[in-house]
């Protein structure tokens, strides 16, 4: 018995007039309470809105392709409206609104803009994503060029951001950084990119391991105020602009304390400043319960990390450039192993997620503490596991690797490309070949891969040019659900929502042993790794891209093409 699916439209004025009067008992905007009695999907819902409205209708892909008009309605204005004003080639302004029912609207529209409008309709989950692209620069632009602020801009929650041991200031300039700083942890951004130019200065932001532009600053004066009032922030020398400096700086966002590391490099046309956001309550809330199944990893590759972890002795090592996630793959490894029965001390530089039962050291360069001392330590303190944040040197590789021999379970990184070029690390820090396959159980290279978003996902096809770059033209593609993120509210635009992790493991075998200490060629040992079932990094990404959850380009972006 087959059932059949009706294609007429859900939204009727019936069913209009009865959101009206759940809308009034209930005191909710009358748009919210229609969609959810059409029980509709967000974009089908707007689109036979508009329908029943007599309005066009744009998603965030058509809201991007046309230019803001913030000088005819101001984006703070904007913002607490829920409405969207583009400029079209014609002339007329184009308001694009999310609630047609909000008391009003048009009437405000036309005065406003004073001039010929047309309404559009939007998904608000799409206008906020558009608006919140340009929040950063904007509101920051704004603050900087001295324009009004408005009743909306002065209620921000922007002021609560404020410097642990800086009073508060009201220069532009300060709100400019405040600002940034603000939007920039909204985001859940990894890092802030403040990029001088012989015009002024682009910001950015690295989300999900890529960077963003987020909007840019024009005058090079206001630049050099904007790297010096990092510079005091992070008590750096704000009269020194030849030599890169390093600092820290603390805030205070809505009651939580943020950590933020600070680098300024001199450059041809003024000085940059990478701002890393280190969110420890952010961080312990993703932590919570840490594990590595939840990492992303395929099966094979996460049962061959519990084995080598749960070892009672040898060393764990972890590898792949910054960013790359090596520091939670250990402490979900931790986490796992973290029974109350064993000592387990860290160091680590900086600490940046504590675990209970564990003891966790900071490295103190300024001090004297660093990872070769603080492991000489910690090895007096009758420890059974131990991690080290990485192993930077020769010294403290040595210890390391000793520590391993003589009965500990050792955890580390080290930064390699991939798991045959660390081999060639520890050879090159003069280890002993003999003595560091010994202790070795096994090395992970793994790197993030951006997902695709699920809602705004469709269908790719990709051209001639990108299958030869990624190494599969005139491979069969049948069984590969190639998809593309078309951009969404629900991903901010840009096509991608979280990241995976994926891995190549190897494990030491006897026969891997003898071959790494007669230095075979790394040609045969890739031979004999793959022939013992160790999966390859490309091999892992290809995967998502088969199972539909990633992009060919991502997969290019993070793993070299064999």
């Amino acid at each position: 018995m087959s059932t059949l699916v009706s294609l007429e439209p859900v939204l009727s004025p019936a069913l209009v007039q009865s959101a009206h009067a759940a809308a009034r008992a209930s005191a909710r905007p009358v748009r919210d309470v229609l969609e959810e009695l059409s029980a509709l999907a967000p974009d089908a819902f707007t689109a036979q809105l508009g329908a029943l409205l007599g309005y066009p209708v744009l998603d965030l892909i058509a809201l991007s392709s046309l230019l803001p008009a913030f000088d005819l309605v101001p984006y703070a204005e904007a913002s607490t409206r829920g409405c969207v004003p583009l400029r079209r080639e014609d002339g007329t302004a184009l308001l694009v609104i999310a609630d047609p029912f909000a008391d009003g609207i048009e009437a405000w529209a036309r005065e406003a803009l004073g001039l010929a409008i047309v309404l559009a309709l939007a998904h608000p989950n799409d206008l906020r994503a558009y608006l919140a692209a340009r929040e950063a620069g904007m509101r920051a632009i704004d603050e900087v060029l001295g324009s009004a602020v408005t009743q909306a801009d002065q209620a921000r929650p922007v002021e609560d951001l404020s410097l642990a041991s800086i009073g508060a200031d009201s220069s532009p300039v300060v709100k400019l950084v405040n600002s940034t700083l603000y939007d920039a942890i909204k985001a859940q951004a990894s890092d802030i990119h403040l990029e001088s130019a012989p015009t002024g200065m682009d910001i950015k932001y690295r989300i999900d391991g890529v960077l963003i532009s987020v909007g840019s600053i024009a005058g090079g004066e206001t630049a050099e105020q904007v790297i010096s009032r990092i510079k005091v922030m992070a008590e750096l020398d704000i009269g020194e602009r030849r030599v890169p400096q390093d600092g820290r700086l603390r805030v205070a966002v809505q009651g939580r304390e943020i950590d933020v590391r600070v680098s300024i490099m001199p450059s041809i046309a003024g000085e940059d400043a990478v701002l890393r956001i280190l969110d420890k309550r952010a961080l312990a809330d993703q932590m919570r319960g840490l594990r590595l199944d939840i990492l992303g990893f395929d099966e094979a590759t996460l049962a061959s990390v519990r084995r080598i972890s749960s070892e009672p002795y040898g060393m764990v090592l972890v590898t792949g450039p910054t960013g790359s996630g090596k520091t939670t793959t250990l402490y979900a490894a931790i986490s796992e192993v973290n029974s109350g029965c064993d000592k387990i001390i860290t160091i680590e530089d900086p600490v940046e997620y504590q675990i209970r039962g564990v003891l966790q050291i900071p490295v103190n360069e300024r001090k004297g503490l660093n990872f070769a001392r603080g492991l000489r330590s910690i090895l007096r303190h009758d420890p059974d596991k131990i991690m080290v944040g990485e192993i930077r040197d020769p010294e403290t590789a040595q210890i390391a690797v000793q520590a391993a021999l003589t009965g500990h379970l050792v955890f580390t990184t080290v930064h390699a490309n991939n798991v045959f070029d660390v081999i060639g690390r520890f050879m090159h820090m003069g280890v002993d070949a003999y003595s560091f396959v010994s202790a070795l159980n096994g090395i992970l290279a793994q790197r993030l891969v951006r997902i695709v978003c699920p809602r705004c996902a469709a269908p790719a096809a990709p051209d001639d040019k990108l299958l030869r770059d990624s190494g599969l033209h005139g491979a069969d593609l049948s069984t590969y659900r190639l998809v593309v993120g078309r951009g969404c509210g629900e991903c901010r635009g840009s096509g991608s929502r979280g990241r995976k992790a994926v891995g190549e493991l190897l494990h030491l075998t006897d026969e891997m042993r003898e071959m790494i200490v007669a230095r075979a060629p790394i040609r045969r040992l890739k031979e004999v790794a793959r022939r013992d079932g160790t999966r390859f990094l490309r091999d892992a990404a290809l995967d998502l891209v088969q199972r539909g959850q990633t992009t060919l380009e991502e997969v290019n972006r993070v793993t070299f093409v064999a």
